[in-house]
This record gives C-alpha cells, sequence and structure tokens, in this order.
C-alpha cells in the first residue's frame, strides 16, 4: 500500500528518486491470504492459504562503505546503519524485519557488504496479507541477488550458485525454500518479537497459481489443490491490528499451556474427544483456545476433501465455521469483521467468508462466484458503509506463484 498522497513509483523508480542511480538488482515476494486454519500453524496444525497477487519489491545496488540504506514507499523516513552495527531504531520499527533477517543470515554464515534499498509495497498494512513476511522474504531474497549464497539445512552452502549469461541465478530449490522460510520466521520471532508459525513464509515461498496451499505445520509439507471457478475477495474493516502489542502472542501462551496440562507435544496431537473429557484440567481460557484449535485442524482436514469431491459450496461452509469459533473461542474477532462475515452470508454468490490473519482486526476473506463479484463488491460497500460510516474498498485478488 502507497503513503498518503504517494504516487505510485515501483521500486526501481522509487530507487531512482532516493540514490540518483539505476539500481543493480531487484526481487519481490507475493503476499500471502489465510483461507482456513486460524492460529493453527504453530499448534503444529493444518492450514490452507495462497499467495496472492499484492507483492513487496526490493530494488538494490552494493555499497562499498559497509553501511546499510533503505527507504520505503510506505514510510517517510529512511534508516542507514552499519553492516556491523545491526539494532533497533525506534523511529523506524519497519526496518525490524529487514534487520532481523540479515541477522538471521549472518548466523547461518551468509557473508554481505553493505547494500542500499528502495523497498515497495502493494501489499495494504493491516490486510491480514502478511507484508511482514513478504518483506522478509523479499529481503532474504535481494542479498542473495546482490551477495549470492545457497542454504541448506546446516546454514550457508560452501558453493554459491553462480549466474547465467543474463546475470541470473538459478530459481530457488525446493530443498532451498524450506530453509528461507524458517529463517525469516527466526528474524519475526527473535528480534522483531512476534512469536508467529511459519504459515506466511511458507506461503511467500511455495505459492502456486490457481491453486491453496495445504500446509502440515509438524512436519512441514505442502501439498498443493485446485481451486478454480470462485474469485477471493478481500475486504479490509479498516481497524489496525499491531500483533507486536501482544494479542499474538497470548493467544499462542495459552494454547502452549493448554498442550503442556494435557500432557501433549502440541494441540496438533489432541483429539476433540480427549479435550472436551480433560476439560477440567484447564482454566476457561485455555479450554477455550484449545477447542477453536483442535476444532480448526479437522475443519481443514474436512475442507480438503470437500476440494478433492470438487465440493466448493461445502468448502465454503468451513470457512463461514472457521470464523464463528474464532469469533466465539478464540476471540480475535472484532466487531467490524463480524459485521463484513454477516454481510457476505447474505449476499447469493458468496461460498464462505471468514477473517483471515492474526485477527483483532484486519480482514475478511469471501469466496464468490466469478460471475457475480461485482455485485458482490457493490453489495458489500454500500452496505459497510452504511452501517458504519466507514468507506469499504474490497479486493479481488489473484492467486500466483510464490517467491523465488
Amino acid at each position: 500500500m502507497k503513503g498518503a498522497g504517494m504516487p505510485e513509483v515501483s521500486a526501481t523508480e522509487l530507487f531512482r528518486r532516493g540514490f540518483n542511480f539505476t539500481p543493480t538488482r531487484v526481487a519481490r515476494a507475493p503476499g500471502r491470504l489465510e483461507v482456513l486454519g486460524n492460529h493453527t500453524d504453530y499448534n503444529e496444525g493444518l492450514v490452507m492459504s495462497v499467495a496472492v497477487d499484492r507483492y513487496i519489491e526490493i530494488a538494490a545496488s552494493p555499497r562499498t562503505d559497509g553501511r546499510i540504506e533503505l527507504v520505503s514507499s510506505v514510510f517517510p523516513q529512511r534508516e542507514l546503519f552499519a553492516v556491523t552495527d545491526i539494532r533497533r531504531n525506534p523511529e523506524a520499527p519497519w526496518a525490524d524485519y529487514v534487520k532481523g533477517v540479515l541477522l538471521e543470515l549472518r548466523r547461518k554464515g551468509v557473508h554481505f557488504s553493505g547494500f542500499s534499498a528502495a523497498i515497495d509495497s502493494s501489499i495494504p498494512l493491516g490486510a491480514g496479507m502478511s507484508s511482514s513476511a513478504a518483506l522478509e522474504v523479499a529481503t532474504a531474497l535481494v542479498v542473495r541477488e546482490l551477495y549470492p549464497y545457497a542454504l541448506n539445512e546446516q546454514g550457508a552452502a560452501d558453493v554459491p550458485p553462480t549466474r547465467d549469461r543474463q546475470g541470473r541465478l538459478p530459481v530457488l530449490g525446493v530443498k532451498e525454500r524450506l530453509p528461507l522460510a524458517r529463517l525469516c520466521q527466526a528474524a519475526e520471532n527473535r528480534f522483531v518479537g512476534v512469536n508467529c508459525g511459519l504459515l506466511d513464509q511458507i506461503s511467500s515461498l511455495f505459492g502456486k497459481a490457481h491453486h491453496v496451499l495445504s500446509i502440515d505445520c509438524r512436519f512441514q509439507t505442502v501439498a498443493h489443490a485446485p481451486l478454480v471457478g470462485e474469485a477471493i475477495v478481500v475486504c479490509n474493516t479498516g481497524v489496525k491490528h499491531a500483533l507486536v502489542g501482544g494479542e499474538y502472542n497470548a493467544l499462542r501462551e495459552h494454547c502452549e499451556s493448554a498442550a503442556r496440562a494435557l500432557q501433549a507435544k502440541s494441540l496438533r496431537s489432541v483429539e476433540m474427544s480427549y479435550l472436551k473429557a480433560n476439560k477440567h484440567r484447564l482454566s476457561p481460557r485455555e479450554y477455550e483456545c484449545a477447542y477453536h484449535v483442535v476444532g480448526e485442524i479437522q475443519r481443514v482436514v474436512y475442507a480438503e476433501r470437500a476440494l478433492r469431491e470438487d465440493d466448493h459450496r461445502q468448502f465454503g461452509q468451513y470457512l463461514f465455521q472457521s470464523h464463528e469459533s474464532s469469533r466465539d473461542f478464540l476471540r480475535n474477532s472484532c466487531p467490524e469483521l463480524d459485521l463484513l462475515v454477516d454481510l457476505a452470508r447474505q449476499h447469493r454468490a458468496c461460498l464462505g467468508s471468514r477473517l483471515t490473519g492474526g485477527g483483532f482486526g484486519g480482514a475478511t476473506i469471501s469466496l464468490v462466484a466469478y460471475h457475480e463479484v461485482e455485485a458482490f463488491i457493490a453489495h458489500m460497500s454500500s452496505a459497510y458503509e452504511q452501517r458504519t460510516g466507514r468507506q469499504l474498498e474490497p479486493v479481488v485478488c489473484q492467486v500466483v506463484d510464490g517467491a523465488g
């Protein structure tokens, strides 16, 4: 999303304006939408997601003074720091995602020097599309473009990738994508302070056009299932959520303490019947969170079956059920999200709708028959403004390939 009043520019043009010369390398990574599986990833559960056609793009060039300088199309302040002195700056918290990745690359044995970079985003902030993970992935990829490296499970490989005659690096292999996703997750956990799971980074790297990603977060495996026939419409409430503020981490703590009380490795190991029989072991809040997560994992299993059987209407019903569970048990919804889901349910073309992402504001995702998308958007926009006084600008997202 561009800053207020800022013209639409590419990362390359932003770089030219910011540094007065042309960048040598460009990398980009898509945002993602969580289709089903709310807060199941860090519970070693199952989740369905898609990579979408909203991107973080970074244009960059190396520099010789050992410094890194960042400019952004969203945030007005520049950030300048030494490669040897990467630390937080309260005046530029958005740069923490970049800095966290740089520190994790260093921990893995990746060698890099200074560079200048311009960061452009078409991902709406706070809309549940994970601009943070896209920024992390794009950062790792633009460093790879500037200072080629290859990752494996142990760290940086001894032999870096080589460029072809056109100066292009080989695309990331499957075996490199997962270590890179873990590295970006570690950056958000350790440096930014959000104890997130692996969903966002995997989605940005493993996305496949016109397909849903089915992610098993315990075994860290990825499968793809076709999703054709419906459009994905995102409706942003306009309510800002800041996961660093603590709500997200608090939910994770409730889930993990529930698993410990149930003597389970994670809530992935807990059956609903066992959970109900052992409700007395848990605090009321632990039980609510566990009830949502265990049920949500079951919904993903059923939804995968519905897709295999080409029963998209039933698939959509699981989205509605997911939202109700998030609202009533996980309690990470808000009145505006609930209103959007209720309005979507009223339209005949909507198969399913739910909050997407961390919650506490943000956006809903709705599956809508292609031929009635315009009517659905008009319905949602007018009804939301009438009820809240706020303008709504629904966005139709295309499902795209992942980064790398």
